[in-house]
């Protein structure tokens, strides 16, 4: 526990340093640790652990508010103890009242991620680009804001606030809320789906100074805007949470396909890593060390995994 901990802290540093830096924060989506292993490959200084990719990924399931704190939180473990570079993940509402806010702080912290999004829904919660949503008082988030940032024992530790009143409410009611969340402790603030480029201007004058998180998610309510112009804007975090998860489905997809129709995956082959490839990037050539490092003298050889080549698999 002391390492993770340890590990936690080293990560919400290194967050809480790149906010500072005035560069802009590109975290694609991770739902599970492969994913967040790939990202960190990919040389993003950040990965964002997505609930909705989360739900698809654990429960083949949408984003409407089916899946624990337990089980966010021990998905955020996982990616967090893979990778080496920080990990922002949702909080969804913080799984209920200011309380449960402040456990769900702590066990996001003991997780090792090292910042949060928590939003402003009504329980059970529904992905931001969906219909149907509804919002808790401000004053009520307000709270919860407040907890959270009261409850880490890092001070570095993220709190990022999110609001879903654009859909409710209106833009300018959004505004308002993300105002009050900011005065209760909120570093960043989140104000999902807008619906137009000059709402997202709009969100970025309203807020000079404080640091914004820009969602893009595919396919959603909010128009692709290019990182480029985000970043003139003023947003300092831009996760694109669906990306990798849409990704790997079409992947899976067309290699199904031709498993199906060829009866061998022969032809699609050239697209994918080998299996030495893969094995050596999953980590087995530490594996190995490992065995032989701590092996009995005189002792049987550790069983080997199959070859590179993919037999004795």
């Amino acid at each position: 526990m002391t390492a993770r901990l340890t590990r936690a802290a080293g990560g919400a540093a290194r967050l809480r340093a790149l906010l500072e830096s005035g560069q802009t924060i590109v975290a694609p989506g991770a739902f599970d640790p492969l994913a967040a292993r790939l990202v960190e490959e990919a040389g993003f200084p950040a990965v964002y652990m997505t609930g909705f990719g989360t739900s698809a990924a654990l429960l083949g399931r949408p984003d409407v508010g089916l899946l624990t704190m337990t089980e966010m939180v021990d998905n955020a473990g996982r990616i967090a103890a893979c990778v080496d570079i920080p990990v922002i993940a949702d909080a969804d509402t913080g799984y209920g009242n200011p309380l449960n806010v402040i456990r769900t702080v702590g066990a996001y912290e003991a997780a090792g991620v090292a910042g949060i999004h928590i939003e402003d829904q009504v329980a059970p919660k529904k992905c931001g680009h969906m219909e149907g949503k509804l919002v808790i008082a401000a004053a009520e988030m307000a709270q919860k804001v407040r907890a959270a940032a009261q409850a880490r024992t890092q001070p570095e530790f993220v709190i990022i606030a999110r609001t879903d009143a654009r859909a409710t409410e209106g833009l300018e009611r959004a505004i308002e809320r993300g105002r009050m969340y900011r005065d209760a402790g909120a570093d960043a603030l989140f104000i999902e789906a807008v619906v137009t480029e000059k709402e997202a201007e709009a969100v970025a004058l309203a807020f000079p100074g404080v640091p914004l998180l820009f969602n893009w998610a595919e396919g959603g309510k909010t128009p692709p805007i290019g990182l480029g112009r985000l970043t003139e804007l003023g947003y300092r975090i831009v996760i694109f949470p669906i990306s990798t998860l849409l990704a790997a489905t079409a992947g899976i997809r067309r290699i199904l396909r031709e498993i199906a129709q060829a009866g061998t995956p022969a032809a699609a082959l050239t697209e994918l890593p080998t299996f030495g490839e893969f094995t050596d990037f999953i980590g087995l050539p530490q594996v190995r060390e490992a065995e032989q490092r701590y092996a009995a003298r005189g002792s049987a050889p550790a069983p080997q995994l199959g070859g590179t080549d993919g037999s004795d698999v």
